[in-house]
């Protein structure tokens, strides 16, 4: 009884540790290298009217910054309010219809409802908030607007406090800088501001240790208060303000600009880099899902975070946003990333498999670089060509063994030209088809073109993908036979242009060291270790050597969440913990639909899987060949943990503590330094004769050697070896 409602318990509760994974912060290219912030501007005002009680109960998570513009009023009170000018934001109109002014307001005549001429009892009491964005819904007008009583008022510790309008507020006899000073500000804090003046005297005064301040920009023609000067010429000599503040809020045209059409121009201003160069942060302001967003977003506002944040080249420090859940799900879902395109629908590495991939929502496309005979880059899981192509019906006569790459005997790509390599057809087949008869779309099993690697990386550019994944495999060996794999690849990637810190983002993939040492002069690549062992830890050393060429690991799943004999996950091991606490990226391969796949934690569903190595691990980006289910879950509203209605992840081991099941196996190795430095990449020998060359040369014995061949081996012999050789095992990739 007691076991059985243990087993409830364990299907409607989610694990108390889902909430933490979420925490684990991957690599970014921030001042501090840490994820961007999200600032919920005037609370969540995409939504509710803003500063309303509303908008700031509603948060994205625990980290999430609620920004505050204070207003002071009559009686020097304070409120929340987005400008000192109320009539948009407020009923106040409909209550006191003839009681409009007329204010200078920072070098304007402005008229309409003021703060100023109403005390905080007027204002939280018998007014209240309302929308001011005509397209968005008035369904939540009527929450009553926010005080400004510091910290406790809005429970939680992280507030950011806007003060837009300090002389303003000084000609009419109010000081803002006394007011600020009484509030009880600490650390967790953030205090802004459009004006020189005061951030200059809050700095000369003793601020709470960890307290930041930040100057805020306005448009690049408006003119700053205290000096006078456009705010544009400002932004020109940003280390003045080093002195004063912590970092900079701009408006996003000041980092990507766009052109009168509505297109982001060609590049970025160098705003981010100069910023922290001098060691400021720097926080984009503007976003807001409902926009009319520049057209290369194509209507995706992820797509435009996405920019802002994981472009290869900067990342801001943070978002101000009137969406934050948007903002948080492009900074804290981990990427999807192909195994061969969509290689659960089409043959793997082909055309139809990555225009597939790309629109399933795949953020990674991924090409393992294979090489010809005559030196072709090409996309293929496997250099053994017998898996993913009818080689084995062509080419019976190529079959060799290379021990260096596998244990089977194989056909494979580094023994054919490109031009035989194209006579083939692709196949799309799985490890699991011959034992378990599971096959995959087999009305398209031979469907599709192979991929030169120059046609892969000129489609993953015109497609606007997040980023390409390029795998290099068996370079020692492929240098022995006169193919130099990363000379190849890198001047692939330099002639289509990926070397210039623009379009997708670049990750080199591989699991020898000094391959990934090769592109450590390209900056603007990340460069991913693969560990295929299974291991169950990694020492300090071995976390220290792979930093010096590695900017993050690719896992095989068994090594973070090991499963027992009987297919009952058992722990999860500390290995995701470690990385990151390295600030290392941690990419987990290779998840798949097929319930064979799936430890019985998952209940035969590969969304639970996701949803684990989401939340419960937290590890960086998923390696898959089903993409469209890994987009699936990531778009749906019950993949947020925070909600009441979620898609629960597994609790490594809690379904094994309540069966009979055997133990689990003893624990695998830890990785240790010697597992992670490979030796130098060999000379690259002299190449051979080209296949066509060889022909003519041979061409003499040919018809004695084919004579001897049908005398000693008819064509039945023929026939049986290769279908001995067509059902013999084979590496099909973890």
């Amino acid at each position: 009884m007691v076991r059985g409602l243990l087993f409830v318990l364990l299907l409607i509760h989610a694990s108390s540790s889902a909430n933490g994974a979420d925490e684990k912060e991957a690599p970014w290219l921030t001042l501090n290298g840490k994820a961007p912030a999200v600032v919920a501007r005037e609370g969540f005002s995409g939504q509710f009217p803003e500063d309303t009680g509303m908008a700031f109960q509603m948060r994205t998570y625990d980290d999430m910054l609620l920004l505050c513009s204070v207003q002071l009023t009559m009686d020097n009170g304070a409120v929340c309010q987005p400008d000192v000018e109320i009539s948009k934001s407020t009923n106040v109109q409909a209550l006191h219809p003839n009681m409009t002014k007329t204010y200078n307001v920072n070098g304007k005549n402005v008229s309409g409802y003021f703060t100023i001429d109403y005390t905080m009892n007027d204002l939280v009491e018998t007014m209240v908030g309302v929308q001011r964005i005509m397209t968005r819904s008035d369904a939540f007008d009527g929450y009553s607007i926010m005080p400004f009583e510091g910290e406790s008022q809005f429970k939680m510790p992280l507030l950011w406090i806007n003060v837009p309008y300090v002389q303003f507020f000084s000609e009419h006899k109010m000081n803002m800088e006394d007011f600020i000073r009484q509030v009880p500000l600490t650390s967790k804090h953030c205090l802004s501001s459009p004006e020189i003046g005061f951030l200059k005297a809050m700095s000369d005064r003793k601020l709470p240790a960890g307290l930041k301040l930040y100057f805020a920009f306005h448009g690049k023609d408006a003119v700053e208060p205290t000096t006078k000067k456009t705010y544009g010429s400002i932004a020109s000599d940003l280390a003045a303000l080093k002195p004063i503040v912590a970092g900079i809020v701009v408006p996003k045209d000041y980092i990507w600009p766009v052109d009168k059409s509505n297109y982001l121009v060609a590049q970025p201003t160098t705003l981010v880099t100069d910023a922290h160069k001098l060691g400021l942060e720097v926080y984009a302001s503007g976003f807001a899902n409902d926009n009319v967003l520049v057209y290369n977003y194509s209507y995706d506002p992820m797509a435009e975070y996405l920019n802002f944040i994981s472009n290869g080249q900067f990342s801001v420090d943070g978002l101000i946003t009137d969406f934050p859940p948007t903002a948080t799900d492009a900074i804290r879902q981990p990427l999807i990333i192909t195994r061969g395109g969509a290689y659960g629908v089409y043959a793997p590495s082909t055309d139809l498999a990555y225009k597939r991939a790309v629109d399933d929502g795949a953020d990674v496309i991924d090409c393992s670089v294979q090489m010809s005979q005559d030196g072709v880059a090409f996309c293929m899981i496997s250099p053994d060509l017998t898996a993913s192509t009818t080689a084995a019906t062509i080419f019976v006569d190529r079959i060799t063994d290379v021990k260096e790459i596998q244990e089977e005997s194989g056909i494979f790509s580094f023994a054919l030209s490109w031009d035989e390599i194209q006579t083939l057809q692709p196949q799309l087949s799985t490890p699991y088809e011959k034992s378990t008869g599971l096959k995959r779309n087999p009305l398209f099993r031979n469907k599709g073109k192979f991929v030169t690697l120059a046609q892969f990386l000129d489609f993953a550019r015109s497609k606007s993908v997040t980023g390409i994944l390029i795998s290099l495999d068996n370079a020692p060996y492929l240098a022995s036979k006169g193919l130099d794999l990363v000379a190849t690849v890198t001047a692939a990637l330099t002639k289509a242009q990926y070397d210039k810190k623009s379009g997708p983002q670049v990750f080199i993939q591989s699991d020898d060291t000094s391959v990934l040492a090769k592109f450590k002069n390209f900056p603007s690549y990340k460069r991913i270790l693969s560990i295929k062992e299974e291991i169950s830890s990694v020492n300090k050393a071995a976390v220290e050597e792979i930093k010096k060429n590695a900017d993050g690991v690719t896992l095989t799943r068994y090594s973070i969440l090991p499963t027992n004999p009987q297919g009952f996950t058992t722990v999860e091991t500390p290995i995701v913990e470690t990385l990151h606490s390295a600030n290392l990226t941690v990419f987990v391969s290779t998840l798949n639909n097929e319930y064979i796949t799936l430890a019985f934690d998952y209940f035969a569903d590969p969304t639970v899987e996701i949803a684990t190595y989401t939340h419960t691990v937290g590890v960086d980006g998923f390696v898959t060949e089903y993409p469209k289910t890994a987009s699936r879950y990531q778009r749906n509203p019950c993949s947020d943990i925070n909600r009441s209605y979620i898609i629960l992840p597994a609790r490594p081991g809690s379904l094994l503590n309540e069966t009979r099941a055997a133990p689990a196996d003893p624990p695998k190795p830890a990785l240790t330094v010697q597992d992670v430095v490979d030796p130098p990449l060999p000379e690259v020998a002299k190449p051979k004769d080209p296949p066509s060359k060889q022909k003519q040369e041979a061409s003499t014995s040919s018809s004695s050697a084919a004579a001897g061949l049908q005398s000693t081996a008819p064509p039945v012999a023929v026939a049986v070896a290769l279908l001995c050789f067509l059902t013999a095992g084979h590496n099909w990739g973890s």
